[in-house]
């Protein structure tokens, strides 16, 4: 009976186990997603968009900091970005930021605020944006087939600790479902981002 009970909880242990590393697995490809997403609202694709300016910062009071904390930036349309300061004195200083991040906008102010008119992205550079979000893409399959290797590797550990090849076998098809699930999900979301770019 001993032996009996040692082996029933050998074999929840090694169920816990095997379910820590895929929660762990679908935890970092979940990242890698998340990554990706942010990495591709970065990306212009012609329509004005307030993350066009997540790279600007702005000095305030001596401080780096970014645009969106020291004003409210909209999209008035799809060519026009309104950004509207907490403080009329930092009119020029987010000027300066938008110069000095290079983004290739021309901001015009008013006196309260500033707009910002875009202009449309020439062939070439959408071709150009498109494989820039397919390098992203790319990026994040790289950390997805990481997170199944280090996976596999925890499955492989366990195996020699015991764990049967039946229960292996089945461990590394659980990874590679979730892989092929997060696989499928960044493609989806490159063929939308390059639909977006390609868009005029």
């Amino acid at each position: 009976m001993l032996i009996f009970n040692t082996f029933i909880s050998n074999f929840e242990n090694m169920n816990e186990e095997i379910q820590f590393i895929i929660d762990t697995t679908t935890e970092s490809m979940e990242n890698a997603m998340n990554h990706l997403d942010s990495q591709l609202q970065k990306i212009r694709a012609g329509k004005a968009s307030p993350m066009m300016l997540s790279k600007v910062v702005v000095s305030y009071y001596g401080t780096l900091t970014p645009i969106s904390q020291v004003a409210n930036i909209n999209a008035t349309d799809g060519r026009t970005l309104s950004i509207q300061p907490f403080e009329k004195s930092l009119i020029e200083e987010i000027e300066k930021g938008i110069a000095h991040a290079n983004l290739g906008l021309n901001p015009q102010n008013n006196g309260e605020s500033i707009m910002i008119n875009i202009p449309p992205l020439t062939e070439e550079r959408r071709i150009e944006l498109s494989k820039q979000a397919k390098g992203e893409g790319e990026d994040a399959k790289v950390g997805v087939r990481n997170a199944r290797k280090d996976a596999n590797d925890g499955i492989k550990k366990l195996n020699n600790d015991g764990l049967s090849d039946d229960q292996a076998k089945d461990a590394e098809a659980s990874v590679q479902n979730v892989t092929n699930s997060y696989t499928a999900k960044i493609d989806a979301l490159i063929d939308a981002k390059e639909k977006d770019i390609m868009t005029v």
